[in-house]
Formats: structure tokens, sequence, C-alpha cells
């Protein structure tokens, strides 16, 4: 079981996402937990002031040092087992590598940023690490948040029915997935691969191991230096670059 505390100054962007679908079923089943925390709670002023303008001038609100150190020492005292991260575009950039790696940790406490940035002492002093969605500026830590939380809530064990459904993802193994299709077979004249349809489960594993190089090729070539080929996998890349080279 993996436990999830998302510190924020709007709880109320994540009760649809954590309602539905997947994450409500395994949050039902015991499988994880996920409590959401409103900073402003642990302001002291009567505004419940959690920003505030930057030292030295500059645009923007910067959110406050306290009420996240305030925050983080109720929801967790001790932090034996945890590890504290804050949402931000400065951090590492998330992947499924990344992800796995959290599945395995007892508990996740994301901080959220907002406004023009966090006060610097948070990621100094505060927190174990900073996490980016990718390179781009969003309004806050809110989304990413959220796509850690179902990133890695999947790959807990049993939150998934079916545990190859994980294994086979794209990215999990740097590839990207193989085509999948479903009935009918036939549809406005666009056809399943027959492949698919001989059940010889052999040809069906090629095929895929294939279309999934293929793919990759095409929109991640990129991925293919971060992955272990084997021979067979190489001789059919050769293939494919050269059957693309033709068809261009």
């Amino acid at each position: 079981m993996v436990r999830f505390d998302i510190l924020t100054l709007f709880p109320g962007m994540f009760a649809s996402t954590f309602e539905s679908s997947l994450l409500k079923k395994a949050r039902e089943k015991g499988l994880i937990e996920i409590k959401v925390h409103d900073i402003r709670e642990y302001t002291e002023d009567r505004h419940r002031m959690a920003d505030d303008y930057p030292y030295g001038g500059g645009s923007g609100m910067v959110m406050k040092v306290e009420p996240i150190a305030r925050a983080l020492e109720h929801t967790l005292p001790d932090r034996k087992s945890a590890v504290v991260i804050m949402l931000s575009p400065q951090g590492e950039v998330f992947n499924q590598r990344t992800a796995l790696e959290l599945s395995k940790i007892p508990r996740l406490v994301m901080v959220c940023g907002h406004y023009e940035g966090v006060d610097e002492r948070v990621g100094a002093h505060l927190v174990d690490r900073e996490i980016s969605i990718g390179d781009y500026v969003l309004t806050g830590g809110e989304v990413p948040a959220m796509v850690v939380v179902d990133a890695v809530a999947r790959l807990v064990p049993g939150v998934l029915g079916n545990r190859e459904s994980a294994q086979t993802d794209s990215f999990s193994s740097t590839l990207l997935e193989y085509p999948q299709f479903t009935r009918p077979a036939e549809y406005r004249g666009w056809r399943v691969p027959e492949v698919l349809l001989s059940g010889n489960h052999r040809k069906i594993e090629n095929w895929r191991r294939r279309e999934s190089l293929r793919k990759t090729y095409l929109r991640r070539p990129d991925l293919l230096e971060k992955v272990s080929l084997t021979e067979g996998d190489r001789k059919m890349l050769d293939e494919i670059v050269l059957d693309e080279e033709c068809k261009g």
C-alpha cells in the first residue's frame, strides 16, 4: 500500500480525479490512500496569507516557507520511510522509471507550488527531491501531482487487474507500445491485421515487437538509444528503416 499526501492551496481541484476510475477502485480496495491538505490551514494570520511579494522586487507572488513547513510537520511528524517531493519546473523530469521507483516507497508527500514560485528555502531544507512533468509552464503543481499519483498508483501491486498491463505499457520497456485492436475485425473497410486473428502466439509476439520498434522509430527515435536491443531487434529495425525509406 502506498499513501499519497498532497499539500496544496487548491484542494478542490483533486476531487473529480481521485474519485473516478482506477484510482477510486484502488482506494476502495485499500491499495492506495490519498489525503489532500490545504496549506492555508497552516497560516497564522487572519487573512490566511500563504504568499507574499518577492524580496528584491519583481512580478508575481511567492509562496511562503512557514505554512509549508508547518503543514509538513503536521502531516509527517516522522519522515522515516517517506519521501517529500515538490512539483517544480526546475525538478528532474518525471518518467516511467521514476514512477516505478516511487511506487516502492510506502509514503509520498507532494508539495504543489503556485504563483510565481516557492520560497527557495522549501526546496533547500524541507523536500527530498523536486520533480517536473515536462518543459512547459503550468499555473501550479496540482496537475503535475495528479499525473504523478496516477502513474505511480497503477504500478502498485493489485491496482491493475492484469499485472502484465503495466509491464507492456509504453515506456515500461523504453519502447512505445505496439498497436492495439478490438472487435469488430472490420469497420468501414479498416481491417485488423490478420496476424492478430490467426491464434499463432509466436507470430503475434513477433508482430507486436516489430510494430513497437516501428512506432518508436517513427515517433520517438531518441528512445532507441536508451534500450538494450537484441540481435533480432536490430535486424527487425534495419528492415523497418529500409521499409520506411522506400515509402519516402
